[in-house]
């Protein structure tokens, strides 16, 4: 639910505009979400905004269900370290940007959960509560972690004799309790370093990332869609415009499912000889998703 930024004395006096000077004035508000940087078109576009990123060291974030909040990333120059950051948005503006403790957070659809990797809080009268831990069935989780409206949880996991390269499995909630995960198919699990799935609110189609012997070159982003029968389709390369001879990964989708967001960047090797990630965020607008979508 987006919150309401319109004071009530203004309320009052934009019903007396006509309808179409109210859908602009609502156009530009909404706008204010994403920092007012012009929406792409079905060509991918650096999402780079100035607040996030004043010194060009913005690598990604993610925003909360009701756009009044942003948490990111900067990495690299003065951040010898990736550093975490949260912007809010209140009193039709975004304020300061500060350091935050919370790490790639991601929301149930309705807000009412923040998951951390393993663990979780909860939104409460009072607040976050404290992290609590989801259990046993995601011991072995890694590189992602997306969640349906219902519940359902999306995942890599990594077991010895898949010799780190990961499988998506999901895990339902049956009777109060999660289960253990159960491995997609090969729809899905083909390939090396399959990783950060994202799954649609309604479960229609599963999002991620991987490198397979065909493709763009390094990891590509791959969507499956499933079909009446509720099983999963062949795997597509989401194409040339989102893919690239780079590294792209992490792909989601806005809350008001608008727009796609992935990272695209490249490994750089240290003087050490240790390898350095400098990635980018993208967008582009979600229409490329049902432009994909088999015609059932």
């Amino acid at each position: 639910m987006i919150r309401k930024i319109i004071s009530t004395s203004l309320l009052l006096g934009l019903f007396t505009l006509s309808g179409k000077s109210i859908s602009q004035s609502a156009d530009a508000a909404l706008s204010q979400h994403y920092f007012g940087e012009t929406p792409p078109s079905l060509v991918p576009k650096l999402f780079d905004p100035k607040i996030v990123s004043p010194d060009g060291r913005f690598e990604g974030g993610m925003f909360n269900p009701d756009m009044a909040a942003f948490y990111f990333t900067r990495k690299n120059g003065k951040y010898k370290k990736r550093t975490f950051f949260v912007v809010r948005y209140d009193n039709g503006r975004w304020g300061e940007v500060v350091e935050t403790d919370i790490r790639w957070p991601q929301f149930s659809s309705d807000g009412s959960v923040m998951h951390l990797g393993k663990q979780y809080r909860e939104l409460t009268a009072a607040g976050w509560s404290e992290l609590k831990s989801l259990g046993a069935f995601i011991k072995e989780q890694g590189h992602g972690l997306s969640v349906s409206a219902k519940g359902t949880y999306y995942f890599p996991f990594y077991k010895k004799q898949d010799n780190g390269h990961g499988n998506i499995g999901y895990s339902q909630l049956i009777n109060g309790k999660y289960q253990d995960p159960i491995k997609l198919g090969p729809q899905i699990n083909t390939g090396e370093w399959i990783a950060h799935p994202y799954i649609a609110p309604d479960e229609s189609y599963l999002m991620w990332d991987v490198v397979r012997d065909v493709g763009h070159g390094g990891s590509d982003i791959y969507i499956s869609f499933k079909n009446s029968a509720g099983e999963w389709l062949p795997a597509i390369n989401m194409g040339e415009h989102i893919n690239t001879d780079s590294d792209e990964s992490s792909p989601w989708v806005s809350h008001d499912g608008k727009y796609l967001f992935f990272s695209r960047g490249d490994w750089h090797r240290r003087k050490d000889g240790s390898k350095n990630w400098v990635g980018k965020s993208y967008w582009v607008d979600a229409k490329v998703i049902e432009n994909l979508r088999p015609k059932l």
